[in-house]
């Protein structure tokens, strides 16, 4: 658990600054105060969050299991106070980011790994996911976005080594910015090297956050050279979409991040936990095929070549067309809830609803959900109709016969 800066030093409260003596115009009270002010309130903040937490989670461990809905609303329980939890004794202090301040004069907001409230309910931070906290991000000269100034945060050991300025409007730098020649994200081009991928959320700039919150319809490709900062961009925008995207609220459903090779996934792996999300499943590509695991290296390199060039997929989907055709004879379909008899016909009918051009997998379901159609008295049909997403389902397992001979 990192320790929470409120206890007390020999003088008052121990500071949240620790600025170098090079930065000493920096530790002004006129341009710090109100900062240290808002981090008494978030240390106070977190100590109670966390004493609560853990009387919340104990409570409901020792809560009776239950059975069927009640359980399953029992262990999520557990699950969601566990991760919120473990994410705020990750951190301390240095969940928060920075802030911004409108140019409508209104008190500074803060931006924070997370959202968090005092018991009166003051957001003393914002969820930097959360639309609000977007001028944070991706403010601009050219585009202020509402922002007289931003200030940015570099946090050692729980302390701020140092911080940034940017101003956007006249009225913005009397008497609040520290101003200086280096930007965050140039300092942090100079930090020192570590053996794992970090986090980029305090000097993410705009076009980054751009590609983090694009829409989550459709694919996404970003382009770029080696060190570009790809990489780490789809990792922010993983724990955006998991915060943002309706589709996977309340775990209906979830974000896998493929990556090359297990060293190159052991690199990344703390990224995502330290941006509060830790149900993101990681897996290589060998680990997608059940042949993955054995799978061995190609000793020859024209055959590997071969394997890895466009070449290699117009041959398969050469090969995959030459058994797109529907049985020549009629067969009955057995499933464990009904045995359904389709005849040449009935196949060909079916094989011939996707339009020309659609791929394999589409056309497939395509082609199922012809079958199941239900045409006036052929009660068999409606047979198949209600089970279908079961059949679909016993066609992939091995061994199971509702499997069309020679068809998609």
């Amino acid at each position: 658990m990192r320790v929470l800066l409120s206890e007390q030093g020999a003088s008052g409260p121990v500071s949240a600054f620790e600025l170098p003596d090079r930065l000493s115009p920096k530790a002004d009270p006129a341009l710090i105060a109100g900062d240290e002010r808002h981090f008494a309130a978030i240390a106070e903040c977190l100590e109670q969050s966390i004493a609560e937490l853990s009387d919340s989670l104990e409570a409901a461990r020792k809560a009776p299991g239950g059975v069927g809905r009640q359980a399953m609303d029992r262990d999520t329980e557990i699950h969601r106070l566990t991760a919120r939890l473990r994410a705020l004794r990750r951190f301390g202090l240095d969940l928060c980011l920075g802030r911004m301040v409108g140019e409508d004069g209104t008190e500074p907001v803060y931006v924070g790994r997370l959202g968090l409230k005092d018991s009166t309910g003051r957001q003393l931070l914002l969820d930097w996911r959360s639309p609000a906290a977007e001028p944070f991000f991706g403010a601009t000269h050219a585009n202020p976005m509402g922002l007289a100034s931003r200030r940015r945060y570099r946090w050692t050991l729980g302390r701020i080594s140092d911080y940034w300025d940017e101003v956007f409007t006249a009225d913005g730098i009397a008497g609040h910015a520290a101003l200086d020649d280096q930007s965050a994200f140039i300092a942090s081009l100079g930090g020192n090297r570590s053996p794992r991928m970090r986090d980029v959320l305090g000097t993410i700039q705009a076009d980054q956050d751009a590609i983090i919150r694009a829409g989550s319809r459709g694919a996404l490709v970003v382009d770029g050279g080696p060190g570009t900062g790809k990489t780490v961009v789809a990792l922010h925008r993983s724990a955006y979409l998991l915060y943002s995207d309706p589709r996977l609220a309340h775990r209906r459903g979830g974000v896998l991040f493929v990556g090359p090779h297990q060293p190159y996934l052991t690199y990344v792996a703390d990224v995502l936990p330290s941006l509060g999300e830790e149900g993101v499943r990681t897996c290589t590509l060998r680990d997608l095929v059940a042949e993955g695991a054995g799978a061995a290296v190609e000793a020859d390199p024209e055959v590997a070549r071969l394997k890895s060039s466009a070449d290699m997929v117009a041959a398969i989907e050469k090969a995959v067309r030459f058994y797109e055709e529907p049985p020549a004879e009629g067969m009955t379909v057995t499933t464990d809830w009904a045995d359904i008899w389709l005849g040449a016909d009935d196949w060909a009918e079916a094989f011939d609803a996707p339009e020309p051009g659609t791929p394999h997998n589409e056309a497939r379901e395509q082609i199922w959900a012809e079958l199941a159609r239900d045409p006036a008295g052929q009660a068999r049909r409606g047979d198949l109709a209600r089970c279908l997403p079961e059949v679909a389902a016993a066609r992939r397992r091995p061994g199971h016969d509702a499997q069309p001979a020679h068809g998609r």
